[in-house]
């Protein structure tokens, strides 16, 4: 095993295994520090975006920080088996790794362009959403670049049912992200629709362009039936199936998967009061904000 890395940032970045487990230790304690959302009802993204001279550009905001994901997963994840005398990787590290940029191809670079509209970020959200994209891909690339499995054998003794539970844990990645686009589409349906109103009330002179990016509906397709933040929950779904493909073993999945939620479901409570404060409880229903039966 190397004692020293090389790459952008010698021994970090890609990491030495002593620097890796170090990192690992100190990122398993992630969901303490996004406890503190609890703590307050701000949050400079999205429907709760506040003007300030600190704001980003939605748009770009959301391309730059979602992006160092995938992007230092790659880097590691080529840079570091030569450096550890690795020169065959399984071929489920590679799926793996191909799958983690399946999804923040869409989830970094196709979302912003998708959006009908974004709001502004926050300068401290973003630095907060980069630095977790940046600790998890060098978590999870480094553990699929050699200080996870690196021959079959490997593979074989880490899933106790084999191939058919790699295989279940990619369908149920492949549901999660096909259900997440589902959701994110028919939020950017309710503003294409109010886009399309607009355009006709123009046109007919009634009334002068709005800003689309503060038009808020309660959504009502699909799991939005049951719940306001739907899309969160199948993301969940989809890192719960590529845990179970890498095995539960895998502590940097299990952690991205726990970090999520962590981070996610203080905002998914906090926006149900939101949508119960501006439409009312009526109109918001029974729905849960994010695990039905529970929350």
């Amino acid at each position: 095993m190397a004692t020293s890395t090389l790459g952008l940032i010698p021994n970090w970045y890609p990491p030495t295994r002593e620097n890796y487990d170090l990192i690992l230790s100190l990122w398993k304690w992630f969901p303490a520090f996004a406890s503190l959302q609890w703590a307050t009802t701000w949050y400079g993204m999205g429907k709760t975006s506040l003007p300030s001279p600190l704001n980003l550009p939605g748009r770009l905001a959301w391309l730059t920080m979602e992006s160092p994901g995938f992007l230092t997963l790659l880097y590691t994840f080529f840079r570091l088996p030569p450096q550890l005398s690795v020169t065959d990787l399984p071929w489920q590290n590679s799926v793996l790794a191909g799958l983690f940029v399946i999804h923040y191809s869409y989830r970094a670079i196709l979302f912003p362009l998708l959006q009908p509209s974004m709001a502004p970020m926050h300068l401290s959200i973003w630095a907060s959403a980069f630095s977790f994209q940046v600790i998890n891909g060098l978590m999870l690339g480094s553990w699929l670049g050699g200080y996870g499995p690196t021959s079959q054998e490997d593979w074989d003794n880490l899933l106790p049912f084999g191939t058919l539970q790699f295989s279940v844990g990619i369908a149920i990645f492949y549901v999660g992200l096909a259900a997440n686009y589902y959701h994110d589409d028919e939020l950017r349906e309710i503003r294409r629709r109010e886009n399309h109103r607009q355009d006709r009330l123009v046109k007919e002179g009634r009334v002068k362009r709005g800003d689309v990016s503060r038009h808020y509906e309660v959504p009502k397709a699909g799991l939005f039936k049951y719940m306001l933040y739907p899309h969160y929950f199948v993301e969940w779904v989809e890192w719960f199936g590529y845990w179970t493909a890498a095995g539960y073993g895998c502590v940097p999945a299990r952690c991205f998967l726990f970090n999520e939620v962590a981070s996610m479901l203080p905002r998914a409570v906090r926006g149900k009061a939101w949508y119960v404060e501006k439409f009312g409880e009526e109109k918001v229903g029974k729905k849960w904000a994010v695990i039905p039966g529970v929350w």
